[in-house]
C-alpha cells in the first residue's frame, strides 16, 4: 500500500473531464483509487475514464452530471455505488465563471439575472447538492469519507469583473466550515482547496479572456501580461498537478485531522 493509502477507495470528481478536475482524476487514479469522472460533457468524461484505466489500471467510470440538477446528482451517486461499491471521496470541483460588470455604461457586458442564476446554480447550488448526496452515502460507512470543495483566493479578495464568481467562491469557505461542524461527528471530513494563478487550460478560453479584459478596461494582451505581474514569491504559475497532489493528500487518512479549513495553494501569492 502506498503512503497515501487510497488503494480501493472510490473518489468522485465533478467537472472531472478537464482542467483541475482532470488533474485530480489522474492523481487519485495513480494513488490507486477508483475514480468516477463526473462531467456535463459526457464524451469527454468517457475519454478521461478510458485514459485513466489505460494509464493506471483499475476500474474507473464516466457519468454525465449536471451538478445543478438533483436527479442528475442522485443518479451519479447511485452509479458510483453500483459500479464501484462505495463513495469515499468527493472532489466538489465543477464550476463556471462568466465575467460581467455589475453596471456597464456601454451595455455590452452587464450582469443579468440569467447569468447570475447560472453561475450560482453551478458553483453554489451544485456544491450543496453534491455534498449532501455524497455525505448521505459516506455516513452509511464506518470509515466515513472526505469532501473536498474547490474554492478560490478571489472568494476572499473579490475580483473585478467577476463578482458573482467571487461571491460563490466566498460561500465555499463558509459552507466548508459549516458542513465540517455538522459532519465531523459522523466521521466525514470537509476541507477546501483554494488555487491561485495556474498554468493555462482550455477553460481560459478566448471568449472568457475577451470578456474579462473588457470588464477591466484593458486588452487581452494586457490581461495575459498581468498574470506575470502579480506578486508570487515562488515566481511562477502553479501546476495543475500541484493542486491534484494537495487534493490527494486531503483525501487520504494522512490528513485525518485536517477538517473545516481551506488550504491556499498559491505559491505565496498576494496583491501587495
Amino acid at each position: 500500500m502506498s503512503w497515501l493509502g487510497l488503494e480501493g477507495k472510490v473518489a468522485i470528481v465533478t467537472g472531472g473531464a478537464s482542467g483541475i478536475g482532470r488533474a485530480c482524476c489522474d492523481g487519485l487514479a495513480a494513488a490507486g483509487a477508483g475514480v468516477v469522472v463526473a462531467d456535463i460533457v459526457e464524451d469527454a468524461a468517457k475519454k478521461a475514464a478510458d485514459e485513466l484505466a489505460a494509464k493506471h489500471g483499475g476500474k474507473h467510470i464516466a457519468v454525465r452530471l449536471d451538478v445543478a440538477d438533483k436527479a442528475s446528482v442522485d443518479a451519479m451517486i447511485a452509479a458510483a455505488v453500483e459500479s464501484l461499491g462505495s463513495v469515499d471521496v468527493l472532489v466538489n470541483n465543477a464550476g463556471i465563471n462568466i465575467p460581467r460588470l455589475l453596471v456597464d455604461p456601454e451595455g455590452k457586458e452587464e450582469l443579468t439575472e440569467d447569468i447570475w442564476d447560472k453561475v450560482v446554480a453551478v458553483n453554489q447550488k451544485g456544491l450543496f447538492l453534491c455534498a449532501q448526496a455524497a455525505a448521505r452515502e459516506m455516513m452509511k460507512s464506518d470509515s466515513g469519507g472526505a469532501i473536498i470543495n474547490m474554492a478560490s483566493e478571489c472568494g476572499l479578495e473579490g475580483s473585478e469583473g467577476q463578482s458573482v464568481y467571487a461571491g460563490t467562491k466566498a460561500a465555499t469557505y463558509t459552507l466548508t466550515r459549516s458542513w465540517a461542524k455538522e459532519l465531523g461527528k459522523h466521521g466525514v471530513r470537509v476541507v477546501g482547496v483554494a488555487p491561485g494563478i495556474l498554468e493555462a487550460t482550455g477553460l481560459r478560453s478566448p471568449e472568457y479572456e475577451r470578456a474579462l479584459a473588457y470588464t477591466r478596461g484593458i486588452t487581452v494582451d494586457d490581461l495575459r501580461a498581468g498574470y506575470k505581474k502579480v506578486s508570487i514569491p515562488l515566481a511562477r504559475a502553479g501546476r495543475l498537478a500541484e493542486i491534484a497532489d494537495t487534493v490527494c493528500f486531503l483525501a487520504s487518512e494522512r490528513s485525518g485531522y485536517v477538517h473545516g479549513t481551506t488550504v491556499n495553494v498559491s505559491g505565496g501569492k498576494s496583491r501587495a
